[in-house]
């Protein structure tokens, strides 16, 4: 298995050890896996702060900027884990995340969870994809 890591270069990824994504190429399939992404700047800062449309629109031009850099993008995508501080959120993250992946449509789980990094935070996405071979 060949294992490619994309790195957005942030301290994090050294420090809690893990990448922004993942492409895994086998004779079983080439996948992508792009790790929790939230609102946040190069330096770490939160944008849009509580704002869970933004939010949502800015983790998944992250999540794209990963894709691209792993040679795959949204059109490849299969799943979706979002993960809100507030249930009540879904219709705003919902109608973002439906703008993002028209007719792809991926299998898609929302999630509440309590919190989040930063307290600012109400939104996170993880995102998988399958693309053809390099």
């Amino acid at each position: 298995m060949e294992r490619r890591r994309i790195t957005s270069g942030t301290e994090w990824e050294s420090q809690v050890g893990y990448s922004r994504a993942v492409r895994v190429e086998s004779t079983g399939g080439n996948r992508v896996l792009v790790s929790g992404t939230t609102a946040t700047d190069d330096d770490g800062n939160v944008c849009a702060p509580g704002e869970p449309a933004e939010q949502t629109r800015i983790a998944l031009e992250k999540v794209a900027d990963a894709l691209r850099e792993a040679n795959s993008g949204l059109d490849d995508v299969v799943r979706t884990r979002l993960y809100v501080t507030d249930i009540e959120m879904w219709e705003a993250v919902g109608a973002v995340h439906g703008d993002a992946f028209g007719d792809v449509r991926p299998a898609s789980t929302l999630i509440e969870v309590e919190a989040l990094i930063e307290p600012e935070l109400v939104v996170e996405i993880e995102a998988e994809a399958v693309v053809n071979s390099v």
